[in-house]
């Protein structure tokens, strides 16, 4: 299998290419399970956050682990997850369509009314692992502006393909895409 050297910070992964359609290839990075690489980028990124935010957003499942640390490392002892579906606990949940690079059927995000009611008025910080071509964070940002909070800030571990040219995001490292 063919594999991508990335160095982030002081760390280095080797990621396999992973085919996601006829023409492209991706270096698959998963963040979840590397506390070490988890606990770097959350000291790294917090140096990046606004001053003024009230709560992280992330989105369901990669990002939890990154949202959780960097909870922890600003003294921020809550933020909210966006789910890919309704759950039946659930209070009056918002919804947004999302169609990410990594997924070959449209999707939702989930905003449970539980939370949403938290956002109301509130900055918020998007956090992700990796924003590839904007679809997930697009509808990220649909669904906060939804709930009635704004975004302040977005940040991510890695940047891959044209996003690295977005100047809207804060990121790590850079992640090529590969032809087929």
């Amino acid at each position: 299998m063919k594999t991508f050297e990335i160095k982030i910070g002081p760390l280095t992964r080797r990621l396999p290419i992973m085919p996601i359609s006829d023409t492209t290839a991706i270096a698959s990075f998963v963040l979840l399970g590397d506390a070490e690489l988890t606990d770097y980028a959350a000291q790294a990124l917090a140096k990046r956050v606004p001053a003024e935010f009230d709560y992280f957003v992330t989105l369901e499942s990669k990002g939890i682990p990154l949202a959780q640390e960097l909870s922890r490392v600003t003294n921020h002892p809550q933020f909210v997850v966006l789910r890919k579906n309704v759950k039946d606990y659930m209070v009056a949940p918002l919804t947004v369509p999302v169609k990410a690079i990594t997924t070959s059927a449209p999707q939702q995000l989930v905003l449970d009314g539980t939370d949403a009611d938290k956002l109301v008025a509130k900055r918020v910080v998007i956090v992700d692992d990796v924003i590839s071509s904007g679809g997930s964070l697009a509808a990220a940002q649909a669904l906060i502006e939804k709930a009635g909070a704004t975004v302040v800030g977005q940040l991510a571990i890695l940047a891959e393909g044209d996003a690295v040219d977005r100047p809207d995001i804060e990121f790590l490292a850079e992640l090529p895409l590969f032809p087929r």
